[in-house]
């Protein structure tokens, strides 16, 4: 197909609550959307970037600049575009995951509506529902905390997930383990909030008998997760450090993590998650999706990935209303504790326009030429 316009939309979406990481909280999700109109179809990407260069060196005024200067003229350029030229296209390019993959998820889309084709089915799911988890964020109690978790836990998450600091880690998880005990799957999530030299500490969490805990130490420390990863018991789980699937093969080969945390607006894409997830399969290390405050654009795609066979674990795939009054997209809703995967061409949900107008701060249409036109 081809390109002939591309919008960059800007939303900003309150969240039901504070969402609170070792980097920060976040009130509101401010996101990038991004619409390809071609010559078939039209296809929708969500950048998962945050306000501010805090998760990763990313950030939403950054992707709209790397996107319109570059990126979108460079897919102009391509006259018959597949979603698999999106990546050798802008590989010149360095890094802007984030905004990549926005890109090539709404090249993706169109084409896959264009041909009639569910994106589950094109990436190789093999369930039609996943399994949910989900992320609770630092409080400032464990009352309050105790009293979070047993919320979703009532709601039916199959999996409860803490956010962890320095002073806010042992007891918040000794805390959720004997109210709950041991019939809850339970994780720690750091967001890189220690140093390999926090390896005695970090054993304390040992006789809690977590599924992981993931992100430990600094991104570019690969050699530290693995010495940590021979100092703990708890299975160690690497996420803002998979950029790619030679990254993840390279955590592998090292001993640095005994399980993936997958999030495609991270690695560039869905294509390179199906790449990721194919090299974990391979050398027999489980992989779960991971999750960014997604808009239900990005939740659909998402889902869609969680039902590749090799993700074995409850992903962050939460229900809409884990971060939304309202959301843009019919809401995902929570069904014995799954999700359903859409069966629909494409991504297999379209935004709502009155929601989506509602919470539109700006946009901007960026149009190409398309061959043989004047």
């Amino acid at each position: 197909m081809k390109l002939t316009g591309v919008e960059l939309r800007r939303i900003s979406l309150p969240l039901v609550s504070p969402f609170r990481t070792s980097f920060g909280t976040e009130t509101t999700r401010d996101a990038l959307l991004v619409r390809v109109e071609s010559t078939e179809a039209e296809g929708w990407g969500e950048c998962v970037a945050m306000s501010g260069p805090l998760y990763s060196s990313e950030y939403v005024d950054g992707a709209i600049d790397v996107l319109r200067r570059f990126f979108v003229p460079a897919l102009g350029a391509v006259e018959r575009l597949s979603a698999i030229d999106v990546a050798p296209a802008l590989a010149k390019f360095h890094g802007h995951r984030m905004a990549k993959a926005a890109l090539e998820t709404a090249v993706l889309d169109a084409e896959l509506r264009a041909e009639g084709r569910p994106l589950a089915r094109e990436l190789g799911a093999v369930h039609d529902r996943v399994p949910c988890g989900v992320s609770v964020g630092i409080m400032n109690s464990i009352p309050e905390l105790l009293d979070a978790v047993g919320g979703y836990l009532d709601e039916g998450y199959l999996r409860i997930k803490l956010k962890i600091q320095p002073g806010w880690d042992i007891d918040p998880v000794a805390a959720v383990h004997e109210r709950f005990g041991d019939d809850i799957l339970l994780q720690v999530d750091a967001n890189t909030a220690y140093s390999v030299s926090d390896a005695r500490h970090l054993a304390r969490l040992d006789p809690f008998n977590l599924l992981l805990i993931e992100q430990p130490l600094d991104e570019e420390d690969i050699l530290g997760h693995a010495e940590l990863a021979r100092s703990i018991k708890t299975p160690v789980c690497l996420d803002e450090s998979i950029t790619s699937a030679r990254a993840a093969a390279a955590a592998i080969t090292l001993g640095a993590c005994s399980i993936i945390n997958i999030k495609p607006g991270r690695v560039g894409g869905y294509l390179e998650s199906v790449r990721i997830h194919d090299v974990c399969v391979a050398h027999g290390i489980p992989v779960w999706c991971g999750g960014m405050l997604e808009t239900g654009l990005g939740r659909a795609a998402n889902v869609a990935l969680a039902a590749l066979p090799g993700f074995t674990l409850p992903g962050d795939t939460s229900a809409s209303s884990r971060y939304y009054q309202t959301d843009i997209t019919t809401p995902f809703t929570l069904d014995n504790g799954h999700l359903p995967v859409p069966t629909t061409p494409g991504i297999g949900i379209d935004p709502l326009p009155d929601h989506l107008a509602a919470v539109t701060t700006s946009t901007e249409w960026l149009p190409l030429q398309v061959v043989g036109s004047d």
